[in-house]
């Protein structure tokens, strides 16, 4: 299989927003560092969450500040209403901004209530909103969390979710990622709304993004390249989940493993633009950043790479 796919690293944001102890922002920065060395160009940063809820990102504009901004590079933050979009446009104007900015919605009443707290009419009101004050300064990533099963709610109508990828295309979004946040998603099922999804297509990148709390994550994410999907989203070290602070999930509720799904991919044949050793470098850094041995297999076994 020729082809090429495009990896977020997300370690630094829905890593560590799972993590109850705070890492130092210049160890975060040194990561954000060697996620760009090895190849990654787009990256998740951080997160402009209020720290009363999300503590492990009070530093936000300190790591925006403090990594080397390189062409090519897009590093992203998330922001959950209009006063995270504000900072982020101060940030900017101080010469320090994301490139990238993630718009939350859920695709559940439930979850939104609990992450978000606020209905779903009015965080896609608080999106609107962001997407106006934003004014084109950012490239803008919607996020549909949820995406294949509640864990208040149970199964999520895929109609529901072609309805919220439309309504952030309307608005201007520039991706719409998928977000299966704890894991209950099958191949079959991704297959099938990816396939809808991309029937639909031109339109805003659609983004793979698996939780690998049942083990199917990376089964998923080839069902959704089969599919027609070219982006995806990882952690290193398959770390992540929900913010320390709020608790629906059960179990390894971590993002699917970046070394694992770079390592079948690339053995597959698919072009992750990816150094595997500067990859394997940076898995280390990532394992003695949280101290302790974390989730890939790959990092165990060691890399699967494609044949001459």
């Amino acid at each position: 299989m020729a082809d090429m796919v495009t990896i977020c690293e997300c370690f630094a944001r829905d890593g560590l927003q799972h993590e109850p102890t705070f890492v130092p922002t210049e160890t975060k920065i040194s990561l954000l560092e060697s996620f760009a060395d090895a190849g990654f160009r787009r990256i998740e940063a951080t997160s402009y969450s209020h720290p009363r809820w999300v503590p492990a990102f009070a530093d936000a504009s300190e790591v925006l500040e403090g990594v080397v901004h390189r062409p090519g590079v897009a590093y992203k933050a998330t922001c959950p209403n209009p006063r995270a979009v504000e900072r982020a446009l101060a940030d900017l104007g101080r010469g320090a901004g994301a490139e990238e900015l993630s718009l939350l919605v859920s695709a559940s009443e439930s979850h939104t209530e609990k992450n978000l707290r606020a209905t779903r009419a009015q965080q896609w009101k608080r999106v609107e909103d962001m997407i106006r004050l934003a004014d084109g300064r950012f490239r803008l990533i919607g996020v549909v969390s949820v995406a294949f099963g509640c864990p208040f709610e149970g199964r999520v109508d895929p109609g529901r979710v072609a309805e919220d990828v439309a309504r952030f295309a309307d608005l201007g979004a520039d991706a719409v990622t998928l977000g299966d946040t704890t894991g209950v998603a099958t191949p079959a099922a991704v297959a099938a709304l990816f396939s809808r999804l991309e029937r639909t297509r031109p339109g805003p990148d659609l983004v793979a993004h698996f939780h690998n709390t049942r083990g199917t994550a990376v089964a998923n994410a080839v069902a959704a390249l089969e599919a027609g999907c070219r982006h995806f989203d990882s952690a290193l070290g398959g770390v992540g989940g929900h913010p320390s602070k709020i608790g629906y999930g059960a179990g390894l509720t971590g993002n699917v493993c970046t070394e694992d799904l770079v390592s079948l991919f690339e053995a597959m044949g698919v072009d992750t633009g990816i150094d595997l050793d500067a990859l394997a470098s940076a898995s280390l850094a990532c394992e003695a950043a949280l101290g302790r041995p974390l989730h890939s297999m790959v990092a165990r076994a060691g890399f699967q790479r494609a044949a001459a």
